[in-house]
């Protein structure tokens, strides 16, 4: 019985165009990420397939041993609190979580009403200042909720902060810079440790070339 392909997980989105040029400069045949096709799974041969999820499911398929491999956001492991091997910064999908709020308009300093998807790392941002916040979770389109009412600040990512700016909106404070990350199944990794290092290491080299 042959063995089971290495199953690599991809977040769908903004990273996947830099993550297929990283694997393909890492050896890792990568251009089927990038084909114009609706498939969740992309299979390159017997050895080595991948699959295209919504970023938030990553951890999740890494951690119950679904996949070998993933690559996820920073924030998203911190919020869900997984329990994965974490051997390298890729270095790309750079941006930073940030409180914001109204320009010109303090917010309470007794219970703030924050509104972030991330609410988990915003009430740990908090209590860490010894505010005790009061946490609204939301999904989308996060700028809203000071412009509505629904919340005195935020917590989210920024790249360039022109959206906040967009929405009135001003950069307080860094909750934490945030890059993609390669992880992996902490089984997977004793298991099949010869081809997942083989893998990670050209990876590395990679990362390490474009940062020279």
């Amino acid at each position: 019985m042959s063995p089971s392909p290495i199953t690599i997980v991809v977040p769908k989105g903004r990273v996947l165009k830099p993550l297929a040029a990283l694997l393909a400069r890492a050896g890792v045949p990568a251009e089927i990420l990038l084909a114009d096709d609706r498939a969740l799974i992309r299979t390159v041969d017997s050895t080595l397939r991948f699959l295209l999820l919504k970023p938030d499911d990553v951890p999740t398929y890494v951690e119950y041993g679904a996949c070998d491999l993933g690559v996820c956001g920073r924030d998203v492991l911190v919020e869900r609190g997984a329990e994965l091997y974490q051997p390298i910064d890729l270095g790309i999908g750079k941006c930073r979580m940030v409180v914001a709020g109204p320009v010109g308009k303090e917010a309470p300093r007794d219970l703030p009403r924050v509104a972030t998807k991330y609410p988990r790392t915003a009430a740990a941002h908090f209590a860490r200042k010894g505010v005790q916040a009061e946490i609204v979770y939301v999904q989308g389109s996060v700028e809203l909720a000071p412009v509505t009412g629904l919340a005195d600040l935020i917590v989210d990512l920024v790249e360039t902060g022109a959206t906040l700016v967009k929405n009135g909106l001003a950069e307080r404070e860094i909750v934490a810079k945030v890059s993609s990350v390669l992880v992996a199944n902490r089984a997977s990794y004793k298991l099949r440790r010869e081809e997942l290092a083989s893998i990670v290491d050209r990876i590395r080299r990679a990362v390490d070339e474009a940062a020279a």
